[in-house]
Order: C-alpha cells, then structure tokens, then sequence
C-alpha cells in the first residue's frame, strides 16, 4: 500500500533539464536565471516588480525590515498560520499582536481587527499581516480601506497562494500578490507549495522605492551599482571591484539552479492549479452527508490545503496514518507556541482560531493526487464514520 502525504512535490524531466543546464553553466548564483523567474513571477501575479530570496521566512523578514519595523512598531496578524508570519515583526525588535479568524473562512476577521484598531489610539499600530490561509485569498480590498483610515500598511503572506484572487467591490479578479493592495506579498516555493525550488520565496510589489530597499538589504546590504553610490567621487573612483555596503542586509539569495527549477514549474502553473480545483471539488462532492465540515471557497481559491474540520480529530488522523494516509494539522495558533506564551499571550486570547484548531485536519492536496489515491483517502474517512464509500 503505498503512503499518500498530505503534499508533495512533481519534478518532471524539463524541470531536471533545467537544473542540469544551470549545473553545466558558467553562473551557479547571481547569474541570468534570477532575474528571469522574478520577472516570470511578477507578470504571472500580476505585479511590477518581483525579488527572488531564499525562502519565505527570508521574504517576510525583508519586508519588515523595507517597512521600517523596529522595536516601536506594532503589527497585526493572524494566530492561524506558520510561525514565520509573526516571527518577521519580532526579527525587527516588533511587537505582534493577534486578531481572531473568521470561523468560516479561518482567514484573519477584519471586524476583530477593527475591534482591536478601534480600541487603542491611532498610531498605535503601524501595519497588518493578512495570511491567504490555505489558497483562499483575503479580501485585501476591505483590508487596504481599514489600513488607510488608520495609516497602516500591509504585508500579504501569499505563501499558500500562488494564482489564487478574490473578487473586489467591481467585480473584478485581485490576483494574490498583484500589489493593487498591499505594499508587499511574499510567497514560498518549499516542496508542499503549488511551485517547488526546494527552498525559496518571492516579494511582489508595484513600489520601485521598496523594491530597491529588498535588492539591497538581499545582498547584505551591498550595491554596486554607480548611481547609487553615497561615498565621494575620490573614493568612489576605485576601479571595477568598487561596491558600498549601505545597509546592514543579509544574504538571503536564491541560487540560479533554483531559479531555473522555479521558471521550469512556473510553466506549469496554471494547470496544476486546475488540477488542485478539480481534487477539491471531488472531495466537496464525497462529504456533501457526513460529518465533515468541508471547508469554504469564497472564489478564487488556490487550494494549497484542503483542511476539514472533525469531531475526534486525533482519532481520525491516527486511522488514516494505519492505513499510511498521512495527514497534518495546520496550524496550532501561533499565540499558544511557548516562545509567544512566553511574551503574556494565552489561551482565551482567540477564540475561534482555538476552536478551529481542535478540529482542523489537512487531507491530502497536491496536483499530482491521482483519482485512485484520493478515493482511497475520500474511502478511509467515509469509512471511519461508518459511511458508505464514495
């Protein structure tokens, strides 16, 4: 019986081709490959300007750091997603503040975070982290008017979002990362994602002063670019090996063979999205009478997870672990993790995102599923609650 993971990776021959060309070339980081996936990516989203780094940690730390965020500054996210969407405000001596979720859409409730603006003076706050949890894209409409009454900007954690959008007030399709309506959006490409690198991440924005901040602070800071230079024209009038470090940056560069196995999956993207769809409304289809909550798709979703909800929770994932279906949890709220206990946050604080995460489980989802494996996964829970199978 073979195991079926709750994601996973596809690498096909023209991705191994497009490694092996990169392997075979002159340039193994900081070469050609870079700045054409960041321009692949940034016309698929829909955005002006796009910055390859090394992983999606790397990509949120960098726009904490391009926004100004420091030992002062406070910030809003969600308590329903990876560690990482918090943990950038607090790389920049930030204080993190959690809003609840949405109980239907577990995305962060714009009401709860307008609750929490309302309730300290303007100022308070310098800027929100909405998260497109699991593929299903925050309304960054309403979430850009609440930040502008109240002089915030946002970062958009589309990590689970690549093509996913939602429908703004004129019916219109807002691509996740476009930049119509955050100043920044970071995406992820570890292996579970919709495009794989093994590890890397992406910033989308539409600002050039931003984008110029990230090149720099990529590469620790250095520049070698002439018409950015601050020292004298005598000390600058060096020779060819002249830079300036300008900032203090790190080194948070994607390698080319990365790149080029992005650009490769890149390709692809759309079709696997479609195929993430279809997986996603068969399994709609098979819990449509049982006790599974299925989860809600408000349009546009991009289905990085297919998360349902349980009464039992751990019994059902220990079954489907007998039968070497491996499921997951996504995520334990993030101000329950002992690091965030430790900074006087605790239980009580969120309610809904509690209550979901005691029933929550991600099923298997990833584009290269076939039929047969998610009927058999569809079959075991169909079976753990004494259901006829699908």
């Amino acid at each position: 019986m073979n195991p079926i993971p709750y994601g996973r990776q596809t690498i096909t021959e023209s991705d191994l081709e497009a490694v092996v060309s990169v392997l075979k070339s002159d340039y193994l980081t900081q070469g050609p490959e870079i700045p054409a996936f960041e321009n692949k990516f940034a016309e698929y989203v829909g955005a002006k300007y796009a910055v390859a780094v090394s992983n999606g940690t790397a990509a949120l730390h960098l726009c904490a750091m391009a926004l100004g965020v420091n030992s002062v500054s406070r910030v809003i996210t969600t308590p329903i997603t990876f560690a990482a969407s918090a943990n950038c405000i607090k790389y920049c001596g930030g204080e993190v503040w959690f809003a609840d979720i949405d109980p239907e859409t577990y995305l962060l409730d714009i009401n709860k975070v307008r609750s929490l603006l309302e309730a300290h003076p303007k100022g308070f706050f310098q800027g929100i982290i909405p998260v497109d949890f699991a593929g299903q894209a925050a309304d960054l409409e309403a979430f850009r008017k609440l930040a502008d009454e109240y002089g915030l900007w946002i970062i958009e954690d589309a990590c689970h979002a690549p093509g996913g959008y939602f429908t703004d007030s004129q019916g219109n399709h807002q691509n996740c990362g476009n930049g119509n309506f955050a100043e920044l959006s970071i995406f992820s490409f570890h292996p579970v994602k919709h495009i794989a690198t093994g590890e890397g991440g992406m910033i989308t924005t539409n600002s050039k002063q931003l984008y110029d901040k990230l090149i720099l602070y990529r590469t620790h800071g250095i520049t070698k670019d002439p018409s950015m230079f601050l020292n004298s024209p005598d000390e600058v009038a060096q020779g060819g090996w002249y830079y300036e470090m300008q900032e203090l940056g790190y080194n948070y560069r994607l390698t080319e063979f990365q790149a080029a196995l992005g650009s490769s999956q890149l390709g692809r993207a759309e079709a696997n999205l479609e195929r993430r769809r279809v997986l996603a409304a068969r399994y709609d289809k098979a819990f449509e009478n049982s006790p599974v909550i299925k989860p809600v798709n408000t349009g546009g979703h991009a289905w990085h997870l297919y998360v349902i909800q349980v009464d039992d929770r751990k019994g059902l994932y220990d079954y489907l672990r007998e039968q070497h279906i491996y499921a997951q949890v996504h995520y334990i709220p993030v101000h329950l993790l002992p690091y965030y206990k430790g900074l006087g946050h605790s239980k009580g604080e969120a309610p809904a995102a509690e209550a979901y995460y005691e029933r929550c489980l991600s099923i298997p989802m990833y584009h290269a599923l076939t039929d047969e494996d998610q009927d058999r996964v569809i079959n075991t829970i169909l079976r753990y609650f004494n259901l006829a199978v699908f």
